[in-house]
C-alpha cells in the first residue's frame, strides 16, 4: 500500500462522497475511483459500499473501518517522523494559509508567527478573511491550511484546537449616542434603534436569541462584512453596529465607543484543519508553535 493511496482512502471516508473527496484532493473522480478499486483488489476485500443510484453517499465496510483506523495511525506516525527530522536542522520555508473572520484572536496567530520568524524567516503567512461558510469551503478545497470557526466542530471531518480567548459581543456607537450613557446594553435597548448587523448572520446566529425579537421586525438599516466599514457607517450616524470588541479603536480622539451586552455574550472559537491532512513543513512548524502559544494563553 502506498501512503498516497491511504490518504485518498481517508479523504473518501471523511467526505463520504467520492466526488467531494476527489475535489479536495485535486483529482478527477475517475482517477480516484480507479485508485480505490486497485486498493480493494490489492487487499482482496471490499472497503467501500458505493451509494445506490439515488444516493452518492459512500459508507465503509467493516474492513474499511479497520483500514481507516490503521491508516490514521500510519499517517500520523509519518507526519511525526517527518516533523522530527525536518525540524532538526533543515531550513524550513514555504507558505501558510489561514482563513478567519475578524477577531482579536488573530493576535495568537501573530505571536506564533513572530516566535518562529527568527529561526525560519522564509515562512510566509497569508490571511484570508470571510465567514464560516467561506472558511469551510476553502479548507475543504485545500486552499487554506487552517481555519477559525465558531460553534461545534465535526470531529469526523476536522481536527481542532479550542481557543482559550473568547470574543465579546457588544454595540459600537457614537459617543454622543443616547445609549452611550449606559454601561451595558440590554436587548430592549435596541428594539427601536437603527441597527447595523453582520451580513454573515444565519438562523443559528447567537444574537437572534439574545435580541429576543425576530430580526425581520427590527430596524436593520445596513449589513456589513468588514467591521471597519461598519465603523464608518456608525461614525456617520447611520446606526448602531453589533460586533465583537477590540476590533475598532475607541480610545483617544475617537468619537466612537463600545458597550458590552447584558446578559453577556461571548463567542468561542476553534482552529480547525482537515483530518488526515499531510501538512507542508512550514504549516507543520507553524501548527506546533501555535499549539504552544495556545497552551501559554490558557495558562497565563
Amino acid at each position: 500500500m502506498e501512503l498516497r493511496v491511504l490518504q485518498y482512502f481517508l479523504a473518501v471516508s471523511r467526505e463520504q462522497n467520492i466526488s467531494s473527496a476527489a475535489e479536495s484532493l485535486h483529482l478527477s473522480q475517475p482517477t480516484l475511483s480507479t485508485q480505490l478499486k486497485a486498493l480493494e483488489q490489492e487487499l482482496g476485500k471490499q472497503l467501500l459500499i458505493r451509494g445506490t443510484k439515488g444516493s452518492r453517499k459512500v459508507l465503509l465496510t467493516e474492513e474499511g473501518m479497520l483500514l481507516r483506523k490503521r491508516a490514521e495511525e500510519i499517517l500520523e506516525l509519518v507526519r511525526m517522523t517527518e516533523s522530527e527530522i525536518s525540524l532538526s536542522n533543515e531550513v524550513i520555508a514555504g507558505d501558510v494559509y489561514i482563513g478567519t473572520g475578524e477577531s482579536d484572536m488573530i493576535r495568537i496567530f501573530a505571536r506564533a508567527a513572530k516566535n518562529i520568524q527568527e529561526k525560519h524567516p522564509d515562512i510566509h503567512y497569508h490571511i484570508l478573511s470571510g465567514n464560516a461558510a467561506f472558511v469551510q469551503e476553502h479548507l475543504d478545497r485545500g486552499l487554506i491550511d487552517f481555519g477559525v470557526v465558531y460553534g461545534p466542530v465535526d470531529a469526523n471531518v476536522y481536527s481542532s484546537i479550542k481557543v482559550p480567548i473568547h470574543d465579546t459581543w457588544g454595540v459600537l456607537m457614537r459617543k454622543d449616542s443616547p445609549l452611550a450613557q449606559k454601561e451595558q446594553i440590554q436587548p430592549q435597548d435596541l428594539w427601536d434603534k437603527p441597527l447595523i448587523l453582520s451580513a454573515q448572520k444565519t438562523d443559528t446566529w447567537p444574537m437572534s436569541n439574545w435580541l429576543g425579537q425576530d430580526i425581520a421586525k427590527l430596524n436593520v438599516v445596513a449589513t456589513y462584512n468588514l467591521v471597519f466599514n461598519a465603523s464608518l457607517l456608525v461614525e456617520e450616524g447611520l446606526g448602531y453596529a453589533i460586533c465583537f470588541d477590540k476590533l475598532i479603536n475607541v480610545s483617544g480622539d475617537s468619537n466612537l465607543c463600545f458597550r458590552p451586552l447584558s446578559p453577556k455574550m461571548e463567542a468561542k472559537a476553534s482552529i480547525i484543519w482537515k483530518r488526515y491532512q499531510l501538512f507542508s513543513k512550514a504549516a507543520d512548524c507553524f501548527l506546533q508553535e501555535l499549539e504552544r502559544e495556545l497552551l501559554q494563553s490558557s495558562n497565563p
